[in-house]
């Protein structure tokens, strides 16, 4: 093992949170004031974090504080940080071969990832991949696939849905108005649905024949007013809303989804590039139904951290002419790499350890809001977690005292946080958290929040 590579072993195992500075300290406002004046101001710091270097579920900052990490890169650290296994396999790809495309030329570790994916892809039928340079990529391949292989126009999507910010994936988008305003017109030939049961649905649609009224709401509303039912391509949906506030649909409810979409021809489409790669205790979210997609989008946690998407779809609907989509960088050497190395240590003990550490982070959370009346709902499967508030400032003052004792989380939806860390995220870590985090609770509470 090489001297990096044992200093980060050791950091691994430090515990954390350690703060020897006031946070942010003097290098990270040094090197924020720097990054103000050159870099976009559409990027949407969260707070004044400026990390130096991480190994797996600890972060050190530019001013020598840990960091005990519930975000993950935004669920993207699926291995945890600089995995020594993700790590080697860069390395010996990178000695060998860093890029060459796969969309003009015969890449061997690009085909093996595809045959990964079709090994673990949620459906029966066989598959091929289409590999991207992220999670909106796969989801702009799906909707270009989606509409050749059926020859139809219109996708639907979910309101508080998030698939990304390129046109045809923001189109679909609908958690936040910010994510559109300004870019318009949207991409056409798209309508938004309801997402799950009635509780987050500001509608409180009903329909006395159907205990899933945002399903029946197709029926009843869209294809009766807006569009023809065989008009539609495709049905594009998260099984866990991810960026718009992690909430899980009812027992049922993708069941009933795929009812709808089988009767009338329609495709369906799993956007799992949050909710993929083991993070619910399984190796997709979709999983946790009795329901197999059409199409399956993956990416963040699908190659550690490298950039890496994917579109999979059923081998039979893989109908487009050659050349009819590409990608220059899409399944590069190196992503390629990183990413047999991930699905390996996923499906050898990470995705358990997600739904057992998981769960009992969400035990642990369910007991603090007893505790804690400012928790208004602990939702959530294996290490995707959502704790919910009474407003948005709630919990950004959650989010940002958590911070301020070493806690790295992020806010999702209207007024939630999300508790994402990655997958090696160890009991007496995940112990530590949930004295740190209600302990942050308690002191917006006490303030006033």
């Amino acid at each position: 093992m090489s001297a990096p590579q044992t200093q980060l072993t050791v950091l691994a195992e430090t515990p954390a949170p350690r703060l020897v500075t006031e946070v942010p300290g003097p290098q990270a406002l040094a090197l924020i004031e720097r990054d103000r004046k050159v870099t976009s101001p559409s990027l949407p710091r969260a707070y004044q974090f400026v990390p130096k270097r991480g190994a797996g579920s600890v972060v050190e900052d530019v001013d020598g504080n840990l960091f005990l990490d519930l975000n993950a890169g935004i669920a993207v650290a699926s291995t945890g940080h600089c995995h020594p296994r993700v790590v080697e396999a860069v390395q010996r790809q990178a000695a060998e071969l860093i890029h060459y495309s796969a969309s003009d030329f015969y890449l061997p570790i690009y085909s093996e990832v595809c045959e990964q994916l079709d090994r673990i892809a949620p459906m029966k039928a066989d598959a091929r991949a289409f590999l991207t340079n992220s999670g909106t990529e796969a989801v702009e391949a799906a909707i270009k696939l989606a509409r050749h292989a059926t020859g139809r126009q219109y996708v639907i999507s979910m309101f508080q849905s998030f698939h990304g910010r390129s046109y045809g994936s923001v189109s679909l988008t609908a958690s936040k108005s910010l994510y559109r305003a300004g870019f318009g017109p949207m991409l056409p030939g798209v309508i938004h649905t309801w997402f799950g049961d009635c509780s987050h649905c500001p509608l409180n649609l009903t329909y006395p024949e159907c205990d899933f009224a945002t399903v029946r709401y197709l029926e009843n509303v869209i294809f009766r007013r807006l569009v023809k039912p065989w008009e539609v391509a495709v049905v594009i949906v998260e099984p866990i809303l991810g960026e718009g506030g992690y909430i899980v649909p009812p027992p049922g409810w993708m069941e009933a989804l795929r009812e709808v979409c089988t009767k009338h021809g329609i495709l369906l489409a799993v956007d799992e590039v949050q909710s993929g790669m083991g993070r619910t205790g399984k190796m997709w979210a979709i999983q946790h139904s009795d329901v197999q997609p059409d199409i399956v989008l993956a990416g963040k946690g699908i190659a550690s951290g490298i950039p890496l998407g994917a579109m999979i779809a059923r081998d039979d609907l893989m109908v487009w002419e050659t050349g009819a989509h590409g990608s220059t960088y899409g399944g590069n050497p190196v992503s390629c790499a990183a990413a047999l190395a991930t699905i390996d240590l996923i499906e050898h003990g990470l995705m358990d350890n997600a739904r057992e550490v998981g769960g009992f982070m969400i035990e642990g959370l369910r007991r603090i809001q007893l505790r804690q009346p400012l928790v208004e709902e602990v939702r959530g499967l294996g290490m995707m977690i959502g704790i919910e508030f009474a407003d948005h400032d709630t919990a950004v003052d959650v989010e940002k005292a958590a911070f301020r004792r070493g806690l790295l989380m992020l806010t999702c939806g209207d007024a939630s946080l999300r508790m994402s860390p990655p997958l090696v995220f160890r009991r007496d870590q995940a112990e530590t958290a949930l004295g740190i985090f209600e302990e942050a609770v308690a002191e917006v509470a006490s303030a006033g929040g």
